[in-house]
Formats: structure tokens, sequence, C-alpha cells
């Protein structure tokens, strides 16, 4: 009988890697400190009534992955039924060979179902009954799985006008996973988009309780909400962007450009730069005030088809990796923020793989000997959460900085579906670190090598978040 293509030594390419995975990195807890899932799915425990709901309602990788197979709008976020769109799926896995996708979907149904098949349009049928009818077991709520995948820490994605009602409502209900907020205020920049910004702007004035009625007041109810979210356990900050804003200006000069905005005229792509940048000094004040980690989510090319951006709006699966010039921009900012005594632990996250040296070379130049591993070069993200994208990231920081002060993975993902993603990363770092021992390039020392392995997995990041009550 031929070998389950899961099986206990998948990606496991040689005996070190097998001992070191099996020994010191499978039975760590998951520590997710970024990712995009529901907070108001994990409070009110949400049944999903299929794997359709589970696995495909909210994957822009798979849905990027059926239109590029062919398959029509109607079967990927369309009105064909949550079957239909399943069926379109397993048709499509078998042209995804080489492709992280075929690892994550067998991963994924043998670690939640224990489903050994491969996925296909002979399978489908078995497949969808059999994932279903545990679906509708207690195991398989979201706080089942949490408890399931053994997730200490969820992090999630929240707005600053977010009102925390989910976390605080899950913090009294006992269970073991902690899920905290993450400060994400990207909505404060978009002052040349005016429309969009006025309307955030008086959500925000809502929120926090404030008359919004120029820049001082503007910046007086952000700093309201960062202390808000600091008493709901939040301490991690995080900002999507294409590249640094460096065009420094003045409070006045800001307050200036926010006024325009406030009044509906168009503001120029200096002004944005000049506004923003502003605004990400002030964040990065705030972050360092309250002993925060932030984040910085570098490089991606958002919305590249106005069609189809049209028709299904943002975040449907039509962004890219940009070729933004990266190295000028994110050392001037982190310079900023240093030469003001207020660099906060900051953790930058490359979509570019050409940028990867620039970024592992980049977190060297401020570190400061104040935190073990203070500026941390982030886990390959996004397009790069793939074997290949995980060895480069890991093989870059290895060469130039301290792979064994590395905090590890996340799923930045919006699927419950996703957490196995952890272990996909642990097997393709005991793998990597396996090679190099039976390469005689590292001591076959588990003493040595297994407590590093150990602490990427989990420890790490535990302690550099150092989050209240987290053990």
């Amino acid at each position: 009988m031929s070998k389950a293509f899961i099986h206990d030594d998948f990606l496991l390419g040689n005996k070190p890697a097998r001992r070191l995975y099996h020994q010191f990195a499978e039975a760590e807890p998951i520590f997710d400190y970024h990712c995009h899932i529901s907070p108001m799915d994990i409070a009110e425990n949400r049944q999903f009534k299929n794997l359709f709901e589970i696995w495909l309602e909210g994957d822009h990788y798979k849905w990027r992955a059926l239109r590029a197979n062919g398959v029509a709008e109607k079967f990927v976020t369309g009105k064909a039924s949550p079957e239909d769109k399943f069926k379109a799926w397993a048709k499509t896995v078998p042209h995804t060979l080489r492709n992280p996708l075929y690892h994550w979907t067998h991963l994924e149904l043998k670690r939640y179902f224990g489903i050994t098949d491969l996925l296909n349009e002979k399978t489908a049928a078995k497949i969808w009954k059999q994932a279903n009818a545990k679906l509708a077991t207690p195991a398989f709520t979201t706080q089942g799985i949490l408890k399931k995948m053994k997730v200490k820490v969820v992090c999630t994605t929240d707005d600053p006008v977010d009102n925390l009602e989910h976390h605080r409502v899950f913090a009294k209900s006992g269970h073991p996973t902690k899920m905290l907020p993450a400060f994400r205020p990207d909505k404060a920049l978009t002052v040349n988009q005016p429309v969009g910004f006025n309307k955030w702007v008086e959500q925000l004035a809502a929120a926090a309780n404030v008359d919004i009625n120029g820049f001082s007041a503007f910046i007086s109810a952000l700093e309201k909400r960062h202390e808000y979210f600091h008493a709901q356990g939040c301490r991690l900050s995080d900002h999507g962007l294409n590249h640094c804003f460096t065009d420094f200006c003045s409070e006045k000069v800001a307050a200036e450009i926010f006024d325009k905005a406030r009044k509906g005229e168009p503001v120029s792509s200096l002004e944005h730069s000049q506004f923003a940048s502003f605004m990400m000094v002030f964040f990065g004040h705030l972050d360092a005030k309250r002993g925060w980690t932030k984040q910085l989510h570098v490089g991606a090319l958002r919305n590249n088809n106005n069609r189809l951006l049209t028709q299904l709006g943002p975040d449907t699966g039509f962004d890219s990796i940009g070729d933004f010039p990266q190295a000028q921009t994110l050392s001037a900012y982190l310079n900023k923020l240093d030469s003001d005594n207020l660099l906060p632990k900051t953790i930058i996250y490359n979509l570019n793989p050409a940028d990867n040296y620039v970024f592992a070379a980049m977190i060297g130049n401020f570190q400061d000997g104040t935190i073990p591993g203070k500026i941390q070069y982030g886990s390959g993200w996004w397009f790069l959460d793939q074997k290949e994208g995980m060895e480069w990231q890991l093989n870059a920081l290895s060469q130039l900085g301290l792979l064994s002060r590395f905090i590890g993975m996340i799923t930045d993902s919006r699927s419950f579906m996703s957490y196995p993603r952890h272990e996909y990363f642990r097997r393709t770092l005991c793998n990597l670190i396996g090679r190099d021992i039976k390469n005689g390039l590292l001591p076959d020392d588990d003493s040595l090598v297994g407590p590093m392995i150990k602490n990427i997995c989990y420890a790490n990041a535990k302690n550099y978040m150092a989050f209240p009550g987290i053990k």
C-alpha cells in the first residue's frame, strides 16, 4: 500500500530534520500575532455550515487559482451554491501541482478532518460529506478549532474606529486562547481620497467621542483610541504601505493639508506624502510611548484590475507584488524614530523577494542592545509564505542577522483552516536546518540546535511581544 501524501515526515528530507521536527517543533503551541480572521466569528463561536464556508468563503489564494483555471466568477465569489463552488475547487486542485495550494489543501484536510484522499473531481462528493459531518460537531466551531490547533494567542487586525466588543466578550468566555486586537490606522493616511477620508474621520469622532473640528482634535482622537486599544490588551500596531513615507513636515503643514481634505479639496501627491509622513511618525511615537510593537507590511501593489475592482470591490484577489524602491525610505523612517529616541520594537515584512537582503540588512542598523531582536525581519508574507519564500527569508536572516532571535510564523489569513501553515513553516525550518547538519555546516548537537528550533516556533514571539498574562 502506498504511503499517504501527507505523512509524519512530510517535507522532512533527512534524519536530522525529522528528529528536530518531532522532538522540538511539533508539539509547540501557536502564537498567531498577525491574521485577518473575524473577531465576531470567534466571539460568537461560529459553526460553519459546510466546507465552503470555512475553506473558500474568503480565501483569495484559492480565488486566484480558480480564475487561472478558467472557472467563471459565479463559482468564485458569485451566486453559485456552496457545493458547486466546492466542486469547482475540487476540479481545480489537480491543476495546482507545485503551487503551495496543493500542499496546504491536503495538509488542512488531514489535520482538520483526518482525510488522506487526494482532492479531485472524483473524490469531491465523499470529502464534502465527510468534512461537513465533522463541521457540525462542537469540536469544529471557531472556538473548538482554536483549542484543537493549540492556538495560545490570536491577534486580529482592527481599525481604530472598531469598538472591540467581540474581544471583550471573548475575554470573558474562559477560553484558553487569548484574542487581542492590533491597531491598523491605514485610513488615517488617506487625505488623497477626501470622500472616504472624511467619512472615516466622522466614524473616528464618534468612536473617540471627540468633535474633530481641526487637526489637533484629529490627533487627540487617534491618541484616545490608541489608549483605548491598550486598555483592551492591544500591544501591536500594523501598517500596510507601498513604501515608507519620508517627506517629513511640521505639524502646521500637516494641519493645512488636513483642512484641505476636510473641505473636499484635492490633495497633491507631495501633500499626501507629507501628511502620511507626519502621521507615521506620530504613530511611531504612540507605539514607543506604550511599549507596543509596530508592524510594517511593505510593498503590495493593490487593486490592479479596475474592471473587477468596480464589479467585486477591494480585497478580492487582484493585488500583486510591487517593485517600489524600499531601502532609502525604510531607512529614513526608522532613523527618524530612532533619532527621536522613540523607535518601538518593529517587525518589517517585504513582499518583493528582490528586497530580502535589503530588509535583512536594514534591521541590523537599528538594533540598540536593549531587547534581543528589537527590530525583526518578518516571516515570508503573502506571496512569499510558501516553502521557497520561507527558505529565502530564513536564509537572508541567517546570513545577515540572528536566526535564533526570529519570532517565527504568522497565518496572515482570513480562514480558520489556515493554522497548518504554522506546521508547514516548522517543517520547512527543520528541513533547512537538518540539511545543514547533514552537510556538516552545523553541529549535530540537539542541545544547541533544538532549543533554537523550539524558540522560533513559540517562545521567541511570546517573549518579544510580552503580552500580559501569556505564559
